[in-house]
């Protein structure tokens, strides 16, 4: 089996292979609009967001277009057929492993000098390409004009301007595949010098590949371990006499090889780009430009998060969500209408009082876990990802990422990684997936930590937020220690933990009003996926808290938990939440918030709670994502040290706030 084959078993998307006749690879940099026009196409929906790093797997779907059946492929980011990410590598598996019949390259017309690079690619490589210049429209506001067919004419492949979110372009997208008939593309030459190393390579090359043999050739030279393991697997003893003219050839220019590559591809594209490209005697600067730049500016940028904090987060999700909705739903629905109408309902068919218990008592699944999930979760889920989806589509995500790169930097990571980290504050397992997105292990490893530690999922974030915004004391005391923890930790590991710190780099989307129909879909979309993904795990919870109450588990749990408590100056009921909180944290959250209004917990307490079970250990979904991601030591390692780390900062907080009586 072929190394690609065998690599891209472990990246094929849940979705499968739809079974339909030839197929359609869409590529392209990250965040181009590669996912619209795949929902376009196929009529599916993956998620669609305003900065790179949204997909992490590979999307399939199929489309009829003019009587035929196509499958479409949707592929992570990629910015060269040299694979530097998990990303990356997982795009190019798939066009050498499923032999596409067509390979749309999707790029931004902003952005054509940087992005035509890895068209050049493409095409060196043989493959059936289409050219799509999307995002033609923010193009056209900033004055920019590009001649596509003249580009055409040049490049000798198909080339379509769209503007795929506003659904331009879509129908000669769509021509563009039902009529593509292989032809003669346009063959571009570097240096002398550069064509004889590759001829060089290429001419020993005699096995049947994916790729052209120029192509092959080049990755070879750029040291490519992935098509060194492929050539030398087909090309068998043969394979002796192609490593040793790369190993001569590399050996020749190891100081300039892969600038040389990147400076005649630059050229070659500027030349390219002559006649096609102008750009206006004036430049216009749009209302998302200014904003852009206000946002990437410290001094004026921190303002800027400072508010989006304080109106998203605390005003809407926590006052709005965890607060209004809440109170609304758990309070009055469940508590006051729903609970005593199905508990009478469940006495007077069931007569014995065990089954009772399973369904309307103390830990029922429809009087605990319904009313944990839909009361208390579902609106505050609701409302953050109302929120997060507002603030993906605006392209403000890249921005933030660009500000706090410099304080990344001391805790081992750079400003990509504030993708997975915003994405934790929705749900920390799937932002765990989106670790793979960093560019090194030791990025990745130490993404994986800081989210199973001190990034609260949105649940888990809205009922803390909403326990402690009546007591602004306990709530600031709260969002400094998770501040505190969160640097310090990360800036320790990152000395601990070995490894490099990559360079970073990320496309800047354009600032714009987010589409209330992209805000809508991705918001239902990601509560569908949240809900059905909490409702049987509170559900299984409630009735593993059952067997164990009429087992005396759970208050022997209980009791070996006391101790720990007592340490952090709690009551021995709040190891309920904390029992909770080994099926999910927002479960946890939820059985503190129940906590508190029985009134067992006063402010030093309250808050003592609150830091330490956001701190606790990560739910059984985050554990068997990390289990994949990282691998069972790493997750297993990362879980002890969270606990740990969890009851020893409780116990400082504890002691310092009885210490200086803040609270």
């Amino acid at each position: 089996m072929d190394v690609f084959k065998k690599k891209n078993s472990c990246h094929s998307s849940a979705n499968g292979s739809t079974g339909a006749g030839k197929k359609v690879a869409l590529v392209g940099n990250p965040n181009v609009g590669k996912s619209v026009l795949f929902n376009a196409l196929t009529g599916a929906y993956v998620t669609v967001s305003n900065y790179p790093g949204t997909s992490v797997e590979v999307s399939r779907g199929s489309a009829t277009i003019n009587g035929a059946q196509y499958e479409i492929i949707d592929t992570p980011g990629m910015y060269s057929l040299l694979p530097i990410t998990e990303e990356e590598r997982v795009a190019r598996e798939i066009l050498l492993n499923e032999s596409p019949d067509v390979v749309i390259h999707v790029l931004d017309a902003r952005n054509l000098e940087r992005m035509l690079t890895m068209t050049l690619q493409l095409i060196d490589a043989g493959l059936p390409v289409v050219l799509v210049v999307n995002i033609m429209d923010e193009a056209e506001r900033m004055g920019l004009s590009i001649d596509l067919p003249l580009l055409q004419e040049k490049l000798g492949i198909p080339v379509i301007g769209a503007a795929t979110a506003k659904k331009r372009g879509l129908d000669q997208i769509r021509q563009a595949i039902s009529g593509y008939n292989r032809g003669v593309h346009a063959v571009f030459g570097y240096s002398r010098r550069l064509e004889a190393d590759i001829a060089s390579v290429a001419s020993l090359i005699r096995g049947d590949y994916p790729l052209a043999r120029k192509s092959l050739a080049l990755l070879l030279l750029q040291r490519d371990e992935e098509v060194t393991a492929l050539v030398e697997q087909r090309e068998g003893s043969g394979f002796a006499a192609i490593a040793a003219v790369v190993k001569e050839k590399s050996f020749e220019r190891r100081e300039s090889f892969h600038l040389d590559l990147s400076m005649e591809r630059k050229g070659i594209v500027k030349g390219l780009l002559s006649g096609v490209f102008t750009l206006p005697d004036k430049r216009v600067v749009t209302v998302g430009e200014r904003l852009s730049r206000l946002a990437v500016r410290p001094l004026t940028g921190v303002p800027l998060l400072l508010v989006v904090l304080y109106f998203g987060l605390y005003k809407f999700v926590g006052e709005f969500g965890a607060g209004t909705l809440v109170d609304a739903l758990e309070g009055k629905l469940f508590e006051e209408l729903f609970n005593p109408w199905i508990t009478g309902v469940v006495k007077g068919v069931v007569p014995w009082e065990i089954i009772q218990e399973l369904f309307v008592g103390e830990y029922g699944v429809i009087t605990l876990g319904l009313r944990y999930a839909v009361g208390i979760i579902l609106p505050i889920v609701a409302t953050f990802f109302l929120f997060f989806s507002i603030l993906e589509d605006s392209g403000y995500f890249p921005r933030l990422a660009l500000l706090v790169d410099r304080v990344f930097k001391k805790i081992g990571l750079t400003g990509r990684a504030v993708i997975p980290m915003v994405l934790g504050f929705g749900c920390d397992t799937m932002a765990t997936m989106v670790t793979r997105t960093l560019e090194t292990v030791r990025e990745r490893v130490l993404a994986t930590l800081l989210l199973a530690l001190a990034i609260p999922c949105s649940a888990q974030l809205g009922v803390i937020m909403a326990l402690l915004s009546k007591a602004p004391g306990a709530l600031l005391v709260w969002s400094l220690c998770l501040l505190l923890i969160f640097l310090v930790i990360g800036f320790a590991a990152a000395r601990l933990v070995p490894g490099e710190t990559p360079m970073f780099y990320m496309e800047l989307p354009p600032m714009r009003l987010p589409q209330l129909s992209n805000v809508v879909t991705k918001t239902y979309t990601r509560m569908q996926w949240y809900f059905m993904e909490i409702l049987p795990l509170f559900i299984l919870a409630s009735v593993l808290l059952w067997i164990g109450k009429l087992t005396n588990f759970f208050d022997k749990a209980v009791e070996v938990m006391s101790p720990a408590m007592a340490a952090i100056g709690l009551p021995k009921e709040v190891a309920v939440a904390f029992i909770f909180g080994f099926f999910r944290r927002d479960y946890g959250a939820a059985g503190l918030y129940d906590l508190q209004t029985k009134g067992l917990l006063d402010p030093r307490q309250l808050t003592v709670a609150a830091v330490t079970l956001t701190l606790f250990i990560p739910c059984v979904a985050q554990f068997l994502i990390m289990k994949k991601e990282r691998g069972w030591k790493v997750a297993t390692a990362i879980g002890l040290f969270v606990t740990a780390t969890a009851f020893g900062s409780g116990w400082v907080l504890n002691e310092f706030l009885l210490v200086t009586g803040i609270l």
